[in-house]
């Protein structure tokens, strides 16, 4: 028997509401506290403090009640207390917190790589390795890279995210905030043009095009012959939610394996139904010889994993991948629930919904808007299933609006809505809303929006 998304009995009330002293004295007090203790660096985009949060909510410690249109950026895809995944939480937390992997393993963690190797792309014999957080498992699927092809170079990508790490610092495109006076960074880092179909020079570039555009450059500036591997966000998150022309990921993909680099796919904000399939690598058929996993994968518990070919992974020497905190037994427990739920609630088709419910949400309003679709402040509306992004410019032009950006994302949030922004140009607002939110939950968060974006155009 399964369960559709509109099917399920949330435990808070799924509607928004916002008192009018915004941010409660409880969050204010909170905030205080934090200045004194926590570190400048770590900054938060919302002013207020979560109590609790199920379905497409979040409670604050005031009693205010938002729309979560960010899931924890791509985190909370089954929601942030979903019943599976606290059950199998509590389960496990009972018989034991940690003995690291590496020194008494544990089922969890066989379970885990069974099940990632099962939905991961292709049908070659794979081997997976646990870790903690994406950039970890960044990190690792370029050592395997290098270690198994016996070559340096990486090739990443502009407008890249792929972690705060020193090596993932240096395959990040975005200098502010991520990468600014952190350096030096790791050598033997290449960036080359993205497919970035709305700002292309030539917007009747197709995907083999740009493609054959990078793969010239690599020639020139490298050599495919010392190229260890490539590495690229089917859709890039934080670059702002770029999805390339098709054909450009299968051009890259079989030029790869004809010079024997290692194609890596970072999946680790667009895997685990987000984008309508389970990898976003699935739409065009893409089969990476590495894929790198998190965010979703664990119903919000810290997990990732790099899953590939068992000719790569196995060719590391024993003790060369691990972690101490590595698979930790609850997490896995978590990631095992919750890839169930994904199942059972038919997560991939509630995706592909929420696609189209919005999209057309997004379509009427910018068509509205001076300027009509062409010309107003709504320069593009791109992504796939619950992984779409508006990219914000002045009316009638490309030129980037982040003003306009931050005063709709701030707007939202007074009405009670939680979007997040991204992009190069601070300029898109990317939604990623749980992919259990309800219909009706959803459209209101959508009127919220379209009403800060007409009001502030």
């Amino acid at each position: 028997m399964t369960t559709t998304a509109n099917e399920i009995t949330y435990r808070l009330e799924q509607k928004r509401r916002v008192q009018a002293d915004f941010p409660g004295p409880k969050s204010v007090a909170l905030t205080e506290r934090r200045k004194a203790v926590v570190a400048a660096g770590v900054a938060s985009s919302v002013p207020v403090y979560v109590a609790d949060a199920d379905g497409g909510i979040i409670h604050d410690v005031d009693g205010n009640s938002f729309i979560d249109l960010g899931s924890g950026i791509a985190v909370t895809s089954v929601g942030a207390s979903d019943p599976a995944v606290v059950g199998a939480v509590k389960e496990a937390v009972e018989h034991f917190t940690h003995t690291c992997f590496m020194v008494t393993p544990y089922e969890g963690y066989v379970a885990v790589a069974e099940q990632l190797n099962r939905l991961t792309p292709g049908d070659h014999e794979k081997r997976t390795v646990l870790f903690n957080s994406g950039a970890e498992a960044v990190e690792n699927a370029v050592k395997v890279a290098r270690l198994a092809t016996g070559r340096d170079a990486v090739v990443a990508f502009d407008h890249a995210y792929h972690g705060r790490t020193n090596l993932t610092m240096a395959l990040t495109a975005k200098a502010m905030p991520y990468k600014t006076n952190f350096g030096p960074f790791a050598p033997e880092v290449y960036r080359m043009p993205m497919s970035y179909p709305y700002r292309e020079e030539n917007p009747a570039i197709t995907g083999a095009e740009a493609a054959k555009r990078a793969i010239t450059m690599i020639e020139k500036q490298i050599g495919g012959e010392s190229v260890a591997a490539i590495i690229i966000e089917p859709i890039q998150g934080e670059g702002g939610f770029i999805v390339p022309a098709e054909g450009f990921l299968p051009a890259l993909a079989a030029w790869a394996k004809e010079k024997g680099i290692v194609f890596i796919a970072d999946e680790v904000q667009s895997g685990f139904c987000r984008t309508g399939e389970w990898f976003a690598v699935d739409h065009e058929g893409v089969v990476p010889d590495i894929i790198t996993m998190a965010k979703g994968i664990a119903g919000g518990m810290p997990l990732s994993a790099i899953t590939g070919r068992a000719d790569l992974l196995d060719a590391v020497h024993p003790g060369g991948l691990g972690g101490t905190y590595g698979g930790n037994p609850v997490a896995c427990a978590a990631a095992l629930a919750s890839i169930g739920s994904m199942e059972e609630y038919h997560l991939n088709a509630r995706a592909k919904h929420i696609e189209e419910v919005a999209v057309g949400r997004l379509r009427e309003l910018a068509a509205a808007l001076p300027g009509g679709a062409g010309g107003s402040v709504i320069g593009d509306i791109r992504g796939r299933g619950a992984m779409l992004a508006i990219e914000l410019v002045q009316a009638g032009s490309k030129e980037p609006n982040p003003e306009l950006t931050k005063a709709v994302a701030a707007a939202c949030l007074k009405e009670g809505v939680i979007i997040l922004t991204c992009g190069t140009y601070g300029n898109v607002i990317r939604l990623l809303p749980p992919l259990v939110i309800s219909d009706e939950l959803l459209l209101d968060g959508l009127e919220v929006l379209a009403a800060a974006i007409k009001a502030n155009a």
